[in-house]
């Protein structure tokens, strides 16, 4: 006796992305796609009547998105999993779903093996998200982890730096050390530069948790 096949539904307001899928995972004995539509508010109905075990969910559907109807589906047929599918790779759109209850994300880039993935991970009850914007999760947390160094300054910016921990202002900066204003200005706006940071809070937050004594 054949296992019973993972029942789906494909939510995306491009008709030919809805028939390619369809075609896909109807010829994978493992799939059947039971109903597709074209926006959120047919997805939530479809979803409640026919309790799909998944639900490919474009995100961008109007008027209803995808992220409203993955809202809604959670509420009427609470046992559906959803993957949502976008164009955005931006790891903020997956973190959005993921946040509300989806179990998966793909973007319209992935392919065919990793959307097939993604829906068997998704249906023995672990969480996916694509290669994709897993790469770009793993690229911005390296970025975050270059911690700017102090080694980049300048002794007159060492010295600039050790004053504003101390809490001097430009001007009580330039009296000590006897440079003009504009100077002082010049150095600070260096310093920001050099240790990729945006302002002044920024620079004494990186002084506060520096390992490194200014002082």
């Amino acid at each position: 006796m054949s296992a019973e096949k993972i029942s789906i539904l494909i939510a995306d307001d491009h008709k030919l992305i809805r028939e390619t899928w369809t075609f896909i995972l109807n010829s994978d004995a493992r799939f059947k796609v039971i109903a597709e539509c074209s926006n959120g508010d047919d997805a939530i109905e479809i979803a409640k009547a026919q309790r799909p075990n998944i639900v490919l969910m474009d995100i961008n559907m109007s008027p209803t998105t995808g992220i409203e109807a993955t809202q809604q589906i959670r509420k009427v047929s609470p046992a559906t999993k959803i993957i949502g599918v976008s164009m955005h790779s931006q790891p903020a759109y997956a973190k959005k779903m993921l946040s509300i209850g989806a179990r998966g994300y793909v973007t319209k880039n992935s392919s065919r093996e990793e959307m097939i993935k993604a829906i068997l991970e998704v249906h023995g009850g672990n969480k996916y998200i694509c290669d994709e914007v897993k790469n770009i999760i793993s690229e911005q947390l390296l970025e975050e982890n270059q911690a700017p160094s102090i080694n980049l300054l300048s002794e007159r910016e060492i010295q600039i730096i050790r004053l504003i921990k101390q809490g001097s202002s430009s001007k009580e900066i330039s009296t000590e050390l006897n440079i003009s204003l504009k100077t002082v200005e010049v150095h600070r706006h260096n310093i920001l530069k050099k240790l990729n940071l945006k302002n002044t809070a920024s620079l004494v937050n990186f002084i506060n948790n520096s390992a490194i004594d200014l002082v």
